[in-house]
């Protein structure tokens, strides 16, 4: 019978995170050569590779795609059978990876994480903000525990929970032509010059369904990031949909305008994704509760 250890099981989903041995090794504090030797005593226990290789870069195959949720399950549970043996069954401890679109990770993170985090401060929280195909990717992948994202999610490998409401709107600068008009209507917006998210965000999926319903766009730039996009239809360069929690300073200073577009659906909702096949241990669903218990409607 097989016999694994917590170090080969450890380097396994470190590497299957990190992609490469030596960042594996890294951040469990072991030597390459250590880490090396766990990997090849694994592989050499389940009769066959976890990973594939190319150009320095490890990446999992099928049999580790399948493997890694259970390897996460039972490292996950030894913690926890660790902490009830010690009487510490009430205290979390550990790391826990989370992943958030950008406007998220960039105005809502109090909201997403706050709770928890004052709630356990041994567990490290490692947050990371990318657009939602790409958090999609990594919680597909096992390279993240959770995360928060906008918009719905149609994936069979992912668990979506509605979490609360946000909304866009259309922004530009309070000189623009448009912002003087007191009851915009859709063909107002023949000539307009926009400022669009890139594709693969939540913002860019909802902004193209909502220019359908306008004059053809004419598209001037394409930003990855919500800030600059604030910044350039600040500089007069353009108009653009921008999270409503992400211009309201902006607003309020004067630098923007927000124009009036009932005929637009700019209501969305943010969602709460995990792999299905992610083992819920009380990190878990500490982090979940939390997250349920901060929802609220969109203010």
């Amino acid at each position: 019978m097989a016999s694994f250890s917590p170090k080969q099981l450890d380097v396994f989903i470190s590497i299957a995170r990190l992609g490469s041995v030596k960042a594996a090794a890294d951040s469990l504090h072991l030597t390459q050569p250590a880490a090396s030797m766990a990997l090849a005593e694994l592989e050499k226990q389940l009769s066959g590779p976890l990973f594939d290789r190319d150009k320095g870069r490890l990446y999992l195959n099928e049999k580790g795609r399948r493997l890694l949720p259970l390897a996460q399950e039972i490292i996950e549970r030894m913690i926890e059978f660790r902490q009830r043996a010690d009487d510490q069954a009430d205290v979390l401890t550990g790391e826990f990876r989370i992943g958030a679109s950008n406007t998220v990770g960039n105005y809502r993170v109090g909201d997403l994480l706050s709770g928890f985090v004052l709630d356990n401060d041994r567990v490290t929280i490692y947050l990371n903000v990318a657009n939602t195909d790409e958090i999609v990717r990594q919680i597909v992948d096992h390279s993240i525990d959770v995360a928060c994202v906008e918009g719905a999610v149609h994936h069979e490998a992912i668990e979506s929970v509605h979490w609360m409401d946000d909304s866009l709107c259309v922004c530009t600068r309070p000189d623009h032509p448009l912002a003087a008009i007191t009851n915009l209507q859709p063909a107002d917006f023949i000539d307009a010059r926009w400022i669009l998210r890139e594709r693969g965000s939540a913002t860019r999926a909802v902004s193209d369904v909502e220019l359908d319903k306008l004059p053809q766009a004419k598209v001037v730039m394409e930003l990855g990031q919500i800030e600059a996009i604030k910044q350039a239809v600040i500089a007069g360069l353009g108009i653009a949909f921008l999270p409503q929690v992400a211009v309201t300073h902006a607003v309020s200073s004067g630098r923007l305008a927000l124009l009036h577009t009932p005929f637009l659906n700019l209501t969305r909702q943010l969602s709460i994704i995990y792999h299905r096949s992610r083992y819920q241990g009380r990190l878990m669903r500490s982090f979940l509760d939390s997250v349920k218990s901060s929802a609220r409607p969109e203010q």
